[in-house]
């Protein structure tokens, strides 16, 4: 098992629309991933309505926050099918078919392939679009920001090409 597998699954749990089921699994996430202590203690604290109008706001009514990986490197362009059939085939190289309500690119069914697989290729590949987005969940001052920070700090630092 990967390394980060926890982390990756419990910020996947975190990353989702918020329901009973994280609210259960809390004080678990709480244990296992220390590094989500931050979200967690805001999760634990704020009613679970409050906290799907914030998701909600956050998430769904804004393209700068997407949790889409190929939104970040394709915008809304023909490219991006082409990215979201390689995210198909590259869960049934592994034997995992993918049928999620939301596309394969969404971030929190990246991070449950990485926990399962080991496999962090498509997080390592989006790490320009995953730091963008940490960015702009930092600037907006939501606690969601800390989830993104913790994964991000588990990615190594994508080389440029540019010489120092």
């Amino acid at each position: 098992m990967h390394s980060d597998a926890v982390l990756y699954q419990a910020s996947a749990l975190c990353l989702t629309y918020p329901d009973e089921d994280l609210v259960e699994r809390l004080p678990l996430v709480r244990e296992a991933a220390p590094r989500l202590r931050a979200f967690v203690d805001h999760a634990t604290r704020t009613p679970l309505p409050d906290l799907a109008a914030h998701y909600v706001e956050v998430f769904d009514f804004k393209n700068r926050h997407s949790l889409y990986l190929s939104w970040w490197r394709d915008g809304d362009t023909r490219r991006r099918g082409m990215s979201l059939v390689r995210f198909k085939d590259l869960y049934r190289a592994y034997g995992l078919e993918f049928t999620g309500e939301e596309l394969p690119d969404f971030l929190p069914a990246v991070l449950e392939f990485a926990a399962r697989t080991g496999n962090t290729d498509p997080l390592t590949d989006h790490h320009d679009g995953l730091q963008q987005l940490r960015s702009r969940l930092s600037d907006a001052g939501t606690p969601y920001a800390s989830v993104l920070d913790a994964v991000c700090a588990t990615l190594p630092t994508v080389r440029t090409g540019v010489r120092s």
